[in-house]
């Protein structure tokens, strides 16, 4: 073995015993050498925080800026090294109970779950940095809060329709509303996915449009004629003029933004009472529509309709790896779901008898 390889590896026994010998005619210990090593300046929170979030992606810092708020709020001048997991949990319970009450609140459970994360996000900027050793990094000693189970599910033919009547009856922007409602209903899109459509991310002869989503993840979804017509026509009709421009606009030509949402569903929740008293919100439309895929086209047309991405085990069987479902299949459960002929669609119409209601059944009331 050449010395390279010794020094890669564990100690050499000799050299042990060497330096034991010499720390005992020195009349030391190992504990005197730690002691007596210089001590490194641990940062304060105040101090690490701006650095870390600096470093961090635009999407964390929007989804965490909040909770590395309340850290330097409560430890600002204390160093990192200072509180325990004790003092930790403490910290994350005080988050869980202080949460912001919202429609679609679940007692604070997340607003700890993502405290935890901020703090992760802290200790091992500080780690990576030698800011503090391995050991001091007390995160590795606070176990995770649990996340709790979604109380979201798929609603109910009878109550989507109610939702849309509701949307489209009352408001100063129906038409909007109503495709903001039709669109994720076809789509199963999240929130960001609608906001972030561009004219470029219309392809009208294929009835496509692209979906940029969470995890700067991008995938091409089928939807009906109809959709796509009423899509091209709103972005020309409110001035989506470039090839970058947002296709949801409001009536001044201003961008969609996240703010219609909440006051959409406010206000539909005045007219329907299941939406005031679960917080229904455009979230649950995906689970309306996901769920009606699984159910008649099975788990692989669902997972590729949500855009979710492929397991990377095989804790569920290696199959599952080998059943991805193409965009074929997707344009025929939008087919289906819409009762639209779709160009890619693999079947020369919908599969699904015309007596089950299928989310989108709302539309034609």
């Amino acid at each position: 073995m050449t010395e390279q390889a010794v020094g890669a590896g564990r100690a050499d026994p000799g050299d042990v015993a060497v330096a034991l010998h010499l720390l005992a005619r020195m009349n030391l210990t190992l504990t005197d050498l730690v002691d007596g090593a210089p001590a490194r300046e641990v940062p304060t929170f105040a101090e690490l925080v701006p650095k870390v979030v600096e470093a961090m992606p635009a999407p964390s810092r929007r989804i965490y800026g909040p909770y590395w708020d309340k850290v330097l709020a409560a430890w600002g001048t204390r160093r990192l090294t200072e509180p325990d997991d004790g003092e930790v949990n403490l910290f994350l319970e005080h988050v869980r109970e202080t949460a912001v009450v919202r429609r679609s609140s679940n007692g604070g459970n997340g607003a700890a779950l993502h405290a935890y994360y901020a703090l992760g996000a802290v200790f091992r900027y500080a780690v990576k940095h030698e800011l503090i050793g391995v050991r001091q990094n007390v995160m590795d000693r606070v176990s995770k809060p649990d996340k709790a189970d979604s109380k979201r599910h798929g609603l109910s033919p009878q109550l989507v329709a109610e939702i849309l009547t509701a949307a489209r009856s009352t408001g100063n922007d129906r038409a909007l509303d109503a495709l903001i409602l039709r669109f994720h209903l076809e789509t199963a899109c999240r929130t960001g996915g609608a906001l972030a459509l561009r004219r470029r991310d219309l392809d009208v002869d294929q009835c496509l449009v692209r979906l940029r989503e969470k995890g700067s993840t991008q995938r091409w979804q089928p939807v009906s004629p109809t959709l796509m017509e009423y899509l091209d026509h709103h972005a020309h009709e409110r001035g989506a003029r470039d090839e970058d421009s947002r296709v949801l606009r409001f009536a001044n030509g201003d961008p969609l933004t996240k703010k219609r949402y909440e006051t959409l569903w406010n206000r539909v929740g005045k007219h329907v009472e299941s939406v005031r008293v679960l917080g229904i919100s455009a979230h649950w439309l995906r689970h309306t529509t996901l769920t009606w895929v699984e159910r008649n086209f099975g788990y692989a047309v669902s997972q590729a309709y949500a855009g979710h991405a492929a397991p990377k085990s095989n804790q569920h069987g290696v199959t599952r790896v080998y059943v991805k479902a193409g965009i074929g299949e997707v344009a025929t459960a939008v087919q289906a779901l819409t009762r639209e002929r779709h160009p890619l669609a693999l079947a020369p119409s919908a599969v699904i008898a015309e007596d089950d209601p299928s989310p989108l059944s709302g539309l034609a009331e």
